[in-house]
């Protein structure tokens, strides 16, 4: 098979081109991908350079038609909007950024009125982030656990506070999506650590504000059982974010079968995002290649 063959043989199986240096920067998507997975900036910067927008375009190109940015907020405004303005040409859905992640203080668990009057002034602000980058999401931590306190009570506390933080968020229609982060490997000491845990605070807030985001990685080390667990909390399950298991980098590097969970999510008919909220497992180029497969790969179902 000559080379023009072989290339012709590439585009049809909706693999990413390898016979380059690095894939091609196409006018059209050369794949079509059956969920949305949301890469970050920095994640192709190899291929793309240091450019936002450029590596929006090259995501785009790719066949990603979804986007998350933790650091949004951060970001000055004008470029938030440059961001904003490049997703909707390119028809990219932004994912989650981060209104609220205090990873040092007891926050949500705290009945103080300085503490929930910053909790509403941050809601306030992810309203307004939201609007320029036209967000539906924002992923919020509820904090650290205070082990001065029964954990019945800083529930409670939780519970109430998320209530508050809910009823700035509803007029707008954003939601914020609650994590569970696991306690044993990145992030020992918070207040949220299981999906059965979040399912039940969701359900006492009772806002359409106030939702769970199903982070695999860290559910795959805190308690496993993850299509079960999307199964039971389904209802209340708004985003999901990705990352294989030991390591924390792409699909097929682990030792969860990406591929089984994104048919089950699929067949759920789940339409939201997916965000890659993962490292590479190899540096430049080659990396992100390797990622690009493992996404062809665990998406072939």
């Amino acid at each position: 098979m000559d080379r023009r063959e072989a290339l012709k043989t590439t585009l049809a199986a909706g693999a990413v081109l390898t016979l380059g240096a690095r894939p091609r920067r196409a006018d059209a998507a050369v794949r079509s991908f059956q969920l949305k997975y949301a890469p970050h900036f920095g994640m192709f910067r190899h291929h793309a350079g240091e450019d936002l927008v450029d590596q929006l375009q090259f995501a785009a190109d790719q066949g990603f038609t979804a986007w998350e940015d933790n650091g949004m907020p951060g970001r000055a405004v004008e470029v938030q909007e440059r961001v904003a303005s490049a997703m909707s040409r390119l028809g990219m859905a932004m994912g989650v950024f981060v209104a609220e992640g205090d990873f040092e203080k007891v926050t949500f668990a705290s009945d103080t009125a300085g503490v929930r009057e910053a909790l509403k002034k941050k809601a306030a602000a992810a309203v307004e982030v939201a609007k320029r980058v036209n967000a539906r999401w924002c992923t919020v931590v509820p904090g650290r656990f205070d082990p001065g306190l029964e954990p019945a009570y800083q529930t409670a506390n939780v519970i109430d506070n998320l209530k508050r933080f809910a009823e700035v968020l509803e007029p707008s229609g954003l939601v914020m999506v609650i994590e569970s982060l696991n306690p044993w490997r990145d992030h020992p000491g918070l207040f949220l650590t299981k999906i059965p845990q979040a399912y039940q605070i969701c359900r006492a807030v009772g806002s359409p504000s106030c939702k769970i985001l199903f982070d695999m990685y860290h559910q795959q080390i805190t308690e496993g059982n993850i299509i079960p667990n999307i199964d039971r909390a389904w209802e209340e399950i708004a985003y999901f974010q990705i990352g294989d298991n030991p390591g924390r980098k792409e699909p097929t590097t682990g030792e969860m079968n990406y591929r089984n969970i994104f048919r089950h999510i699929h067949g759920k008919g789940y339409t939201g995002i997916l965000g890659m909220e993962h490292g590479l497992s190899k540096d430049g180029e080659e990396g992100e290649q390797a990622l690009l497969d493992a996404y062809v790969a665990s998406d072939s179902f």
